[in-house]
């Protein structure tokens, strides 16, 4: 059943420019990794600090394995958190009929 994250970062003042270039190299290598349906980041048009994350992966494991993945650490994890002012993670379950 897939599994689905939604992620709202929000960079710090001054910062937004290095989160968006940490982004742009977290997408290929995520994208390339076995089990990602989806990884589509998207940026706020009236607020260039306001980043959104649509992410779907086949299972709950896949994603686990791209939260541990090095490109997540170090593009992720070390490049762009130190650097948010405020963030917010959900996830969801695909609703199966009946």
């Amino acid at each position: 059943m897939p599994y689905v994250v939604t992620v709202k970062w929000t960079a710090k003042p001054g910062e937004a420019s290095a989160v968006a270039a940490a982004i742009g190299k977290l997408i290929p290598p995520t994208r390339a990794e076995e089990g990602v349906i989806l990884y589509q980041a998207h940026r706020d048009p009236h607020d260039d600090h306001t980043f959104f994350f649509y992410e779907q992966y086949v299972d709950e494991d896949a994603f686990r394995r791209h939260v541990e993945s090095e490109h997540a650490k170090t593009f992720g994890v070390n490049d762009a958190l130190p650097r948010l002012a405020d963030r917010e993670f959900t996830t969801y379950r695909t609703w199966e009929d009946g």
